[in-house]
C-alpha cells in the first residue's frame, strides 16, 4: 500500500513538473522612436519592468529596438504596447517569436 502511495505522489509530482516547464515564452521586439540616449534607455528599462509577466528586457540606443522575454499566460504584445504609453512612449511592434524559435515572424 506504501508503495503504491508512494508511485501516485511520483506521479503527480512529475505532472506537476511538466505543467510549470510548459510555459509558453515569447520575445517581442518593438522600435521605439523617442529612445535615442542612455537616459530614454534606463526610462524605458524603469517603466517597463513593471508590466506583468515580463521576464528580461533588452535595449539598442543606436537601433531605437527593445527586445522583451514574456510570459504569453499572464500577458500579450498589446498589454506591452499599451505599457509603452503608460509614460509617453510610442512603441512599433517589429515581430514576435517564440522561445527557442528565432524565425517565426508574426507581424
Amino acid at each position: 500500500m506504501k508503495t503504491k502511495r508512494w508511485m501516485a505522489t511520483c506521479v503527480v509530482a512529475l505532472l506537476s513538473v511538466a505543467a510549470v516547464l510548459a510555459k509558453d515564452i515569447r520575445v517581442v521586439v518593438f522600435k521605439v522612436s523617442q529612445m535615442h540616449c542612455e537616459k530614454c534607455e534606463k526610462k524605458v528599462k524603469d517603466n517597463m519592468r513593471f508590466e506583468k509577466g515580463l521576464k528580461d528586457i533588452a535595449t539598442e540606443v543606436k537601433a531605437r529596438l527593445v527586445t522583451i522575454t514574456y510570459d504569453a499566460e499572464k500577458t500579450n504584445v498589446k498589454k506591452l504596447q499599451a505599457g509603452f504609453n503608460k509614460f509617453k512612449y510610442e512603441a512599433e511592434f517589429v515581430k514576435e517569436t517564440k522561445k527557442g524559435d528565432q524565425k517565426t515572424d508574426k507581424k
